[in-house]
């Protein structure tokens, strides 16, 4: 029998043209079918008629009933963890729409209950612009069980860090603003404390006295009233953020920094405006019933001249001024809590990395896996204290009158002290000086390998240390980078 091929077809086509067509001439072969056909037979065909081999397959298309008919379980959650419906109360408001998928595949039931409370109790509540709280409830410690430290202990420890830092007090009044410093924020206006601080957060005292110098240099120094020798922070507030930027990029993270700043001056101006409309109109501003009448028309003047000022914060309580301060861009409860301390002269005690690190090698605060650490009637391990949590708790229990020298001695040996600094070990520089609260730490972290005498010395720095490695935050790995001489609390 003779093959034909497509060759051959056509030329059969064509020459007995209306004798002889093929089923689909154009169509192309599937990539299944064989490349080897039958004879061309022109005779009907008795048989049932069959699919052509290379006519698309349309029957896959058809509907089912999961396409055109709504899912009921539209509302179920993964893993069989039930409906939503089933797990909040109908009087419950409803849940935000953009849980995050993933956790809620990883999720335990118990897990989703959790978040589910926490989303609900947050829509139920009353809608803020900004929840600034950081987890904390001023006048309340995170670790009600943890009954450390005493005010015994603090005044030990103070006792025994004067005797080799010398005795710290808080001065009488507040220095005038240095122009090559910029400080942790002593100085007279609240304002320039709070910009101050924020650039001194995750580097050097080097490195952010750097950057305010140029902030000097782009802007300019008010010569009269609220801020008197330092930035004309309104004409900051004018610039563009590239602009701020040029002017910081020396002192490090100046992308965020310029930023934050920016925003902070555009919100004071803001607010002294609506201080300024409050006061006009005799509805009183938060803090006002405070001010006599000549102080009320003086915050109703500057902001007139827009002169940015946050002095009103001195009207209001320790909570409120620090509330205030920690809704603005940037700002958490260290520098909030520095500005209160060095500028406004409250107590307060706030938590660097130096500060953060003896708390937990004294043991003011419970370590990882304590169970003093959980809440009365919290389930699962403690995970260990954080910085902000230290905060909250030594403010409730170091005595006010020894938070200023504290927070300074602390500081002051946390850099300073050849076992107490961040990185250090038995075989570092100094380590035989010993030191003066030894007897009342427990160090930890891990240690690297044994001293080698064989090694060169350049090695024996480097690579022969025993050394405690603190779990750093970045920030204070940013300390031991730039080498330079931090201010009392340079690190955020």
């Amino acid at each position: 029998m003779t093959r034909v091929t497509r060759t051959s077809a056509a030329k059969m086509a064509s020459s007995t043209a209306g004798q002889m067509q093929l089923s689909s001439p154009s169509a192309p072969l599937a990539p299944s079918q064989s490349r080897r056909k039958k004879p061309a037979n022109t005779e009907p065909d008795s048989s049932p008629p069959t699919r052509d081999p290379v006519t698309p397959n349309t029957a896959r298309k058809r509907s089912r009933p999961g396409d055109i008919k709504k899912d009921e379980n539209a509302n179920e959650l993964p893993h069989n963890l039930g409906s939503i419906p089933e797990l909040i109360p109908k009087d419950e408001t409803s849940l935000p729409t953009d849980l995050p998928k993933k956790r809620a595949r990883k999720a335990k039931k118990e897990e989703l209950d959790e978040v589910i409370a926490k989303a609900t109790a947050t829509e139920s509540s009353p809608k803020k612009s900004k929840n600034n709280s950081y987890g904390l409830k001023p006048g309340q410690t995170p670790y009600p069980n943890w009954l450390h430290p005493t005010a015994d202990e603090c005044e030990e420890v103070t006792r025994l860090l004067s005797s080799v830092h010398g005795d710290v007090k808080p001065p009488k009044t507040i220095p005038t603003p240095s122009l090559t410093v910029s400080g942790c924020g002593e100085v007279p206006s609240v304002l320039d404390a709070l910009i101050r601080t924020r650039l001194s957060a995750a580097t050097s005292g080097t490195n952010s006295s750097r950057a305010f110098a140029g902030l000097v240099s782009k802007f300019g120094v008010l010569k009269e009233g609220i801020g008197k020798g330092s930035v004309d922070w309104n004409k900051v507030r004018l610039a563009d953020t590239k602009d701020i930027f040029e002017a910081i990029k020396s002192g490090g993270l100046a992308d965020v920094k310029s930023k934050d700043i920016k925003k902070i001056l555009q919100m004071v101006w803001e607010e002294n405006q609506a201080r300024r409309d409050a006061l006009i109109s005799q509805n009183g501003a938060p803090g006002s019933e405070n001010e006599n009448p000549k102080e009320r028309n003086a915050e109703v003047v500057k902001a007139e001249e827009n002169i940015l000022s946050l002095d009103h914060l001195h009207l209001l309580s320790n909570d409120d001024a620090f509330d205030a301060m920690t809704k603005f861009p940037g700002i958490g409860p260290k520098t909030a809590s520095c500005v209160l301390l060095f500028c406004m002269q409250r107590p307060s005690f706030a938590v660097d990395t130096h500060v953060f690190r003896l708390c937990k090698w004294l043991g003011w605060v419970p370590s990882p896996g304590d169970p003093a650490g959980l809440l009365p009637g919290a389930k699962g391990k403690f995970p260990g204290p954080t910085r902000n949590s230290t905060y909250a708790h030594c403010e409730v229990r170091i005595p006010d009158q020894l938070k200023y020298p504290l927070h300074q001695l602390f500081i002051k040996h946390g850099k300073t002290c050849p076992r107490c600094r961040a990185i250090t070990g038995e075989n570092s520089e100094g380590w035989d000086q010993g030191c003066v609260i030894d007897h009342l730490v427990q160090r930890t972290g891990g240690r690297k390998s044994n001293f080698s005498p064989k090694k060169s010395g350049s090695q024996q720095k480097t690579k022969g240390k025993k050394r405690h490695h603190v779990e750093d935050s970045e920030s204070e790995l940013s300390d031991l980078v730039s080498g330079g001489e931090e201010s009392a609390s340079a690190t955020d």
